[in-house]
């Protein structure tokens, strides 16, 4: 029978070159069609590099997912009025292609639907109640739009990472590109997928839209990827990053920033913040926040 690790490695291996080759055709694109993009800077968006020790920034995960329905409004408008430095939502399509937060392939977890989103329009998803799953207290709380989460960016002049779940089609980044566009918040926004195709699209969408690359390992050669590509960084696992924790150093003198996710408790966040990594991907926020006040540095 095969060998389930050798496997695994091979299509991580597979995953990781056509991630490089897909990114490394867009940056080609870019600049045979003689773009100057005006990049948000890896200092602008995320802040200097962390050393080891150092608090990281914090990304609030799905929302706010530990005190509201996750990829909710009320999840998402309780973390920006707490003040974190970053909300982190999944964005899917519709079966009409229209952008959507939502985590899973299918509906069934986080509302009162089933079948997979991929297989509703909009108009049946925005019937759904993804509320009264986590407390009867946000009963009918809707599944928001794409517009919706942006429109509470702007509202409290907030940041987020946008993981594009699955792969899109240029018509529907060039579309999530418009809204992020039309509200200006191309300089607080960024987008991150573990699809190479998604970011590429991206990449020749917009001139000053931030990329990052989410990993569940890291390829030998990462550090080239996330050159070549443009992206600011990676989003990677915890246990990717404590494999090697050198690649922490190796990104950073690169000018890429290393986020991790998604870690819940001390023993994690002491393991990474000792690695000196930059953010830091949570479903509590608060007490990562009053953790850092007492053990992390400045």
């Amino acid at each position: 029978m095969p060998d389930p690790a050798a496997s695994e490695r091979a299509r991580d291996r597979i995953h990781a070159l056509s991630v490089m080759c897909v990114l490394a055709i867009a940056s080609v694109v870019i600049a045979v069609l003689g773009a100057t993009p005006a990049r948000v800077s890896s200092r602008e968006l995320m802040g200097d590099e962390r050393t080891p020790g150092e608090a990281a920034f914090i990304a609030s995960h799905r929302g706010g997912a530990a005190t509201a329905p996750e990829n909710t409004l009320p999840a998402i408008t309780a973390a920006l009025a707490a003040g974190f430095d970053y909300v982190e939502v999944d964005v899917a399509l519709t079966a009409d292609r229209q952008p959507v937060l939502m985590h899973d392939k299918t509906v069934d977890r986080t509302t009162d639907g089933h079948g997979r989103l991929s297989s509703l329009a909009l108009a049946d998803v925005r019937e759904l109640d993804a509320g009264s799953w986590f407390d009867p207290a946000y009963a009918g709380t809707p599944v928001p739009t794409l517009a919706e989460f942006l429109d509470a960016l702007v509202a409290a002049d907030g940041r987020a990472i946008l993981e594009l779940k699955g792969g899109w089609d240029a018509a529907a980044v060039d579309a999530a590109v418009a809204e992020v566009a039309a509200r200006a918040l191309e300089r607080r926004v960024v987008f991150a997928s573990f699809d190479a195709r998604t970011l590429a699209l991206a990449a020749t969408e917009s001139e000053v839209l931030s990329r990052l690359l989410i990993l569940k390992h890291l390829p030998s050669d990462v550090v080239s990827a996330v050159a070549e590509s443009g992206a600011r960084g990676v989003v990677v696992s915890r246990k990717a990053v404590l494999a090697r924790p050198g690649i922490v150093d190796e990104l950073h003198a690169a000018g890429a920033r290393v986020v991790v996710y998604t870690l819940n408790n001390d023993t994690q966040w002491d393991a990474v913040t000792a690695l000196g990594v930059d953010g830091i991907v949570t479903d509590d926020p608060h007490t990562l926040s009053e953790w850092q006040s007492a053990y992390a540095g400045p």
